[in-house]
């Protein structure tokens, strides 16, 4: 900058204010020096200017596992919420960090905010009593986590109504005469979880249904672990005739369960998934499910969380979720 001010016959400050298109310049000498940038083949030192701002211009993206359940990256939910959150992040030139870890593992929270390696942390899934996330509240750390807002909360989170989304599914369910329904959930400590389940038993009792426990299975969020799920489900209740499953991707292992044990779906047991991934309009039967809006709710992390860096304050917010009718549940033939 200071050679472009010699060669522009202005100070050094005036450049800087210049490339940043500060108005108080006058657009002559804005446009003089532009173009002296240019010729000169310019560039920001952008290692400089985040040592000067100190900021990285690195988000961080967590995702915690709770107990023994590793879910993986490479699952659709989340490979759908990460290239939201991607495509937030590079409008406003952000580098992106992606990381596992465990719930129980102290301070990895510390990690992130005190070394300084990231200016943010958006959290994808957590427990019902994470000390990391009451940690990070009282170092005033930048954070948005992904899910159903909960009492007592001191973090701001986005996420999809979960409890609504039990029990529109549970509703549907039995709107359509079943009345032995399952529930497959991840770990009853994580929150989403416990949510869908809550709403699941609302379900249940507007029908004038009791909640039965042997009707209820915790996993993880992995294919492998719901068809597993499935299968002990069927054991201990072979008169199932339908199943809530807290994720696309369990519910589609589950179908593959239910056709090796000759249940045919929809008709002798009908389905409903979580997510609306895109690959559930693909499954066979296509997967009836609750559609969270996955990819407005990564722009809206990403816009809450740079808000809060700049230093503003945010509120939380809950999005709509909504039942998509398709083949898996037999509403339409009905």
């Amino acid at each position: 900058m200071a050679d472009i001010g010699r060669l522009a016959g202005v100070s050094t400050s005036t450049v800087s204010r210049a490339l940043r298109g500060n108005p108080a310049i006058p657009a002559s000498t804005r446009e003089r020096i532009l173009q002296i940038a240019a010729e000169q083949h310019y560039v920001i030192d952008t290692r400089a200017q985040n040592f000067r701002l100190q900021r990285s211009q690195t988000i961080a993206t967590v995702f915690p596992y709770v107990g023994p359940s590793r879910r993986m990256i490479s699952d659709p939910f989340y490979m759908e919420m990460i290239g939201a959150i991607t495509d937030a992040l590079d409008q406003h030139g952000y580098d992106l960090i992606v990381s596992r870890v465990a719930d129980d593992h102290d301070n990895w929270s510390l990690n992130y905010i005190q070394n300084k390696r990231v200016d943010g942390l958006l959290v994808i899934d957590r427990a019902l009593d994470d000390h990391n996330l009451a940690q990070l509240a009282d170092l005033d750390a930048h954070v948005v986590v992904w899910g159903s807002e909960i009492p007592g909360q001191r973090y701001v989170t986005v996420g999809g109504d979960s409890e609504r989304g039990g029990m529109l599914a549970a509703q549907h369910l039995t709107g359509l005469g079943r009345r032995r329904i399952g529930f497959i959930g991840g770990s009853p400590h994580m929150v989403e979880t416990s949510e869908r389940l809550r709403g699941y038993r609302q379900g249940l009792a507007l029908a004038g249904l009791p909640y039965d426990a042997d009707l209820v299975s915790f996993t993880d969020f992995s294919p492998q672990a719901g068809a597993q799920a499935i299968d002990q489900l069927l054991t201990r209740a072979p008169d199932l005739d339908g199943v809530f499953l807290c994720s696309d991707v369990m519910a589609m292992a589950a179908i593959q369960v239910l056709a090796a044990r000759d249940r045919r779906v929809p008709d002798d047991l009908s389905i409903v998934g979580y997510d609306d991934i895109q690959l559930a309009a693909h499954a066979s039967p296509p997967l009836t499910t609750i559609r969270q809006q996955i990819h407005t709710g990564g722009q809206l992390m990403v816009d809450k969380l740079l808000r809060l860096i700049d230093g503003g304050r945010e509120a939380s917010h809950t999005l709509s979720v909504e039942l998509v009718v398709r083949g898996s549940c037999g509403a339409r033939r009905a």
